[in-house]
């Protein structure tokens, strides 16, 4: 008799709330470790079909850095569908404005392009401060760098 393997359900999956502090981060290797948990990979109920991550609260999102020379090499498009509806941000531009939109845009582009893909990146909470609006959740926080 053979053990058949267990897949998570959509209901059983117990959902929890994670605090990264990014001061100082590397915003690649902050990235990864945020999306492993947002898709659940973390957790040895992981099923690739099912949404098993938890909930991710990302803080200082302004002091987010990159090494070497991106910060001057690194641009953001985009496209409005018309003729010369090119927009080009630089890295600095895009950080002086809305350091959490450059977060959230490395982290979801680690994340599946599915409507999976897009439901555990609604998980995702990034502020570009040290506040955040999620203190009654209790999130617990962890080390990224470990």
């Amino acid at each position: 008799m053979t053990k058949s393997t267990h897949y998570a359900k959509p209901g059983e999956v117990e959902r929890n709330w994670v605090l990264i502090d990014a001061d100082g981060a590397t915003l690649g290797r902050l990235a990864t470790k945020a999306a492993m948990i947002l898709r659940g990979k973390n957790k040895p109920q992981y099923t690739p079909h099912t949404d098993t991550g938890d909930f991710v609260v990302v803080i200082n999102a302004d002091k987010v850095q990159l090494t070497g020379v991106k910060a001057d090499h690194k641009f953001y498009w985009r496209h409005s569908g018309y003729l010369g509806g090119l927009k080009i941000e630089s890295y600095k531009e895009a950080m002086a404005k809305h350091p959490e939109r450059v977060v959230e845009h490395a982290i979801k582009g680690m994340l599946p392009k599915t409507t999976l893909g897009r439901k555990q990146g609604m998980k995702l909470k990034v502020y570009a401060g040290s506040e955040h609006p999620h203190a009654a959740q209790n999130p617990t926080q962890i080390d990224w760098r470990a």
